[in-house]
């Protein structure tokens, strides 16, 4: 399982600070990555978001990959056509050439413990202007510690 998020800060402005984050799950094991994308828009950060958790499959795989862009989902699906932002979606159509993906939207915002984790994390390390650590541990230590308490 796969979660993604996006973050713009000051989105389409001069001064856009944008990150991408990407949270992957796989036997209880929780590992988050992220990226600094400089000025990069919102769309485009989804877009990298997904792109930055695919990329970190070793193998093809069945996944789910859960974001709450309608942008990316129904995109990925077809049912939105590509107008701009081509080379991010290159980067993501390889990024996921040889898994097979179930793309699912989850709302965002509304206490979803991992969206709420990859959120947080994508809006820190755009403020930071860089990928953090510990930024990305807290996220995967919020899930982990959230599937504890479930037990």
């Amino acid at each position: 399982m796969i979660y993604c998020d996006g973050s713009s800060l000051g989105n389409g402005q001069e001064t856009t600070r944008a990150a991408a984050v990407a949270l992957l799950g796989y036997g209880g094991v929780w590992r988050a990555f992220g990226t600094y994308l400089g000025t990069a828009t919102n769309q485009q950060a989804e877009v990298a978001a997904a792109a930055l958790g695919l990329e970190q499959l070793r193998e093809p795989c069945r996944v789910r990959v859960m974001t709450d862009s309608r942008y990316v989902v129904e995109t990925m699906a077809g049912r939105f056509r590509r107008k701009s932002n081509h080379d991010w979606w290159a980067r993501l159509d390889k990024a996921a050439d040889s898994h097979t993906i179930n793309w699912e939207w989850v709302k965002g915002h509304a206490g979803h413990v991992a969206q709420e984790a990859v959120d947080r994390a994508a809006r820190r390390i755009a403020a930071l202007g860089r990928a953090d650590e510990v930024v990305l541990g807290d996220a995967a230590a919020a899930v982990a510690e959230s599937i504890d308490e479930k037990k």
